[in-house]
């Protein structure tokens, strides 16, 4: 595959989680779609390695590193979607009000 074919791929991602961002009203699909455009920059740090520096893993470590930061999100993410869930009882971000003066 070439790297043109990579990259096709992570700019895909990274249109469909962009979507998924602006266009749904479910604060659990804005983090799934939020996960997809990590997941394309991911993809697109491991592309640049594989063709500008076959033999150096710093692609691969960066990605990892963006997976462990995208794990922090979920879970911080989750836990403010619990929290906004018990007060409001409901998840749609149109209903999310209280810092409007």
């Amino acid at each position: 595959m070439t790297l043109q074919a990579y990259l096709l791929v992570g700019a895909a991602l990274f249109v469909i989680g962009l979507f998924g961002v602006l266009a749904r009203r479910n604060v659990l699909t804005v983090l799934m779609s939020i996960e997809l455009i990590f997941n394309a920059a991911n993809l697109n740090l491991v592309a640049f390695n594989r063709f500008a520096h076959p033999g150096q893993p710093w692609g691969q470590g960066f990605a990892l590193f963006i997976i462990a930061i995208a794990a922090a999100e979920a879970v911080v993410g989750l836990a403010l979607v619990l929290a906004l869930y018990r007060n409001f009882r409901t998840v749609l971000t149109e209903n999310f009000d209280l810092l409007k003066g």
